[in-house]
């Protein structure tokens, strides 16, 4: 019913006298967008020279699953270790992370700020962020140094999916804070305190 409300509201602007304005895009990075099927993530997984997910149901709820997969920046041929939690078979959280090298992390950062605009970065404790917020899914990009190497995670969340799946249980979801506090407000969550994606449920 709500994808039913919000199509027709898009109509409905699209038809507005003096309202004929270009979609935004939307929030993405090396192919993967927030909210993404399972089917549509394996496939880019393959594209990116991975091997496929490989995807555990949470023993708590058996609509959840936790997957995992490794694959290649196109750009750089360095391996991206990708972690996602999905629910009935939607990415609510899909997170990509890796150690990268100054130009890799530079090169990430132009590609978000050029398809989303500038934004300020954060700071908090020994890690940096950049963060992007529309139509309640949510991007992130983080980086730290870790034993001088610097490791990066780019992080795609879908409030509309965690809210949905948030509301018709009666437990708080699986995944980082960062799912949590998006479920609850559909707005930009509190930095996590780590760039790793959790163990498995």
């Amino acid at each position: 019913m709500r994808t039913l409300v919000v199509l027709f509201a898009i109509l409905a602007s699209r038809a507005a006298p003096g309202a004929a304005q270009a979609p935004l895009p939307p929030l993405s990075f090396l192919g993967f967008e927030a909210g993404a099927r399972l089917d549509a993530v394996s496939l880019q997984v393959q594209a990116l020279g991975g091997t496929g997910l490989r995807c555990d149901r949470s023993r708590r709820d058996r609509s959840v699953s936790e997957c995992r997969a490794t694959l290649f920046d196109p750009v750089w041929s360095r391996p991206v270790s990708l972690w996602l939690s999905a629910m009935d078979s939607a990415s609510g959280v899909l997170t990509l992370s890796g150690p990268v090298t100054g130009e890799q992390l530079d090169g990430w950062k132009t590609e978000l700020e050029t398809s989303y605009g500038g934004v300020g970065a954060r700071v908090q404790g020994p890690q940096w962020m950049l963060q992007w917020v529309r139509q309640g899914r949510m991007l992130r990009l983080t980086w730290r140094i870790d034993n001088n190497v610097k490791v990066a995670s780019v992080s795609l969340v879908d409030g509309w999916i965690l809210d949905d799946w948030g509301r018709s249980r009666d437990f708080q979801p699986v995944g980082p804070k960062a799912a949590k506090d998006s479920v609850r407000t559909r707005t930009a969550p509190a930095p996590p305190p780590v760039i790793e994606a959790p163990s498995p449920d």
